[in-house]
């Protein structure tokens, strides 16, 4: 199983990877621009486009999209981030090609039908109320903010409510215009596909596009600060990010490293310490994100109001220690985990479809899956502790609090723990 790339004379990318014994296939295409991509009085308009994609094109109906692959049993959806948008199926080998037709159709189509927009503001609405009263979901949205506060890496996917209520059908068809060519597209394909087959449907679908100078978007740079919001909820929630190395680093393997580490599982340091040996949480967890220019690592717990104080502190404490005693058997633990979770998760044509595409965007290339693993194992216990002294003490620090959190620790109580 090797990727096979090619490039069109406009610069649309195709990846494919032939999965033997398969009868099904994940194909989509990756777009490089998401949330970071977006002016501030553009918030929320690259999550808007994707929902409007599939309301109808100059040939499909929003119904029609949706018979259309689901009358071969297939299943088709779309997600935005912060750098891509992504637009997907998964479908058996022999409805590729009609897979392929509908997302060029709803990605080169799309009418932006007025009418269908006021529905679809309406539903994303409904999202941003949905995410307001989901604790452990909004939190995040707010660690980003004071990560990276006035910036467009921090600002929320899903836009501000009002920003939402007043987008036009031609701000729509702007951002398409600024983001949506063909050197931004990346196709990737996994499972029983066929690539000259896609490579050929590629050059009849996008082949025309013409270039698009897409504006880089703006350097990150990760302030930290403290979010708190004081509701009465049944739990106090706490999340804490530091500032951590960018996809490209080959630190980002040590950053995942620690956090599988420190948080990542049952027989993880915050886990048992602080819930199975203290029961101070039901959930706690850390893990390790990555940007083009930068990266995030993060702790999220759940706790009664009474306990919130014990637990931040408790968990600076933990981290702290990391420093000085993580063993070789954590290290080994969490490489182990890291590699398998990989692993496992590439045996779908799915996730695999995702990577490739996601390394292309990366790197240009996919990089073969033993040169990932070598760089895993070659993680060591003297680089864990070492970077777990940076994210202890000198890693800037952005803290989000949500609940019953009127008497937790703030900032400033937590950075002088970490100097201590």
């Amino acid at each position: 199983m090797t990727p096979e790339l090619h490039t069109l004379p406009n610069g649309f990318r195709i990846v494919t990877e032939r999965m033997p014994g398969l009868q099904s296939a994940s194909l989509g295409v990756w777009v490089a621009a998401g949330g970071r991509d977006e002016r501030p009085d553009q918030n929320g308009i690259a999550h808007f486009l994707e929902h409007m994609a599939f309301k109808g094109t100059h040939t499909r109906s929003p119904m029609q999209i949706a018979e259309a692959i689901e009358d071969v049993g297939g299943y088709m959806n779309a997600y935005t981030s912060r750098e891509v948008t992504a637009y997907y199926a998964r479908v058996l080998g022999a409805d590729v090609p009609l897979a392929l037709d509908v997302i060029a159709d709803i990605l080169r189509n799309s009418t932006l039908d007025e009418r269908e927009m006021e529905v679809e503001r309406g539903v994303i609405l409904s999202e941003i109320g949905q995410a307001l009263d989901t604790p452990d979901d909004i939190i995040f949205d707010w660690l980003q903010e004071k990560a990276y506060p006035e910036q467009p890496l921090g600002r929320t996917i899903l836009g501000p409510a009002d920003r939402i209520q007043s987008m036009q059908r031609a701000d729509l068809a702007q951002f398409v215009g600024e983001n949506y060519g063909p050197e931004q597209m990346i196709l990737s394909a996994a499972g029983d596909v066929d690539h000259a087959q896609i490579v050929a449907m590629a050059e009849k679908l996008f082949g025309d596009m013409t270039s698009v100078a897409q504006t880089p978007a703006p350097a990150a740079k990760f302030v930290g600060g403290e979010a708190r919001v004081v509701k009465t909820l049944e739990q106090a929630h706490l999340a804490i990010g530091f500032e951590s190395p960018n996809y490209r680093s080959d630190e980002a393997y040590v950053a995942q490293v620690y956090a599988g580490a420190l948080g990542g599982g049952m027989a993880s340091r915050l886990f048992q310490e602080i819930r199975e040996k203290r029961g101070l949480c039901y959930t706690i967890f850390a893990q390790a994100g990555a940007y083009t220019d930068t990266g995030m690592t993060t702790i999220y717990a759940g706790t009664a109001q009474d306990q919130i104080g014990d637990l931040a502190r408790i968990t600076v404490d933990e981290m702290k220690r990391a420093a000085s005693d993580f063993t070789e058997e954590e290290t080994a633990r969490a490489k182990a985990q890291m590699k398998a979770g990989l692993l496992m998760g590439l045996e779908g044509p799915s996730s695999r479809a995702e990577r490739m595409a996601r390394m292309i965007q990366i790197w240009g290339f996919v990089p073969k899956l033993d040169d990932v693993v070598e760089k895993i194992d070659a993680v060591t216990r003297t680089d864990l502790r070492a970077y777990a002294e940076r994210m202890a003490v000198q890693a800037p620090m952005a803290l989000a609090l949500y609940g019953p959190v009127a008497e937790a620790p703030d900032h400033y109580d937590l950075s002088q723990q970490r100097a201590a």
